[in-house]
C-alpha cells in the first residue's frame, strides 16, 4: 500500500493551508514528503505518502 495524498489532503489532516504545506514542503521542513521542482522551473509536485503523514500524527494504520 503506497497511496499518496494531495496537499490538499495533507493540509486539512494537519489543520494548515495547502500553501503552508507547499512552502515547508519545498523547504524540506516536513518530515514527510517532497517537493520535485519541475523541468522548465515554474512550479513544483509534490509526493506525500500517506503512510508517513499518518505516522507523523501518530494515527494506526488502516485495517491493522
Amino acid at each position: 500500500m503506497n497511496e499518496m495524498l494531495t496537499v490538499e489532503e495533507t493540509a486539512r489532516l494537519l489543520g494548515k493551508s495547502p500553501q503552508f504545506i507547499r512552502i515547508q514542503l519545498q523547504r524540506k521542513m516536513l518530515p514527510f514528503g517532497i517537493a520535485i521542482p519541475s523541468v522548465s522551473g515554474k512550479g513544483f509536485r509534490y509526493l506525500i505518502p500517506k503512510a508517513k503523514v499518518y505516522e507523523f500524527l501518530g494515527i494506526e494504520k488502516e485495517g491493522v
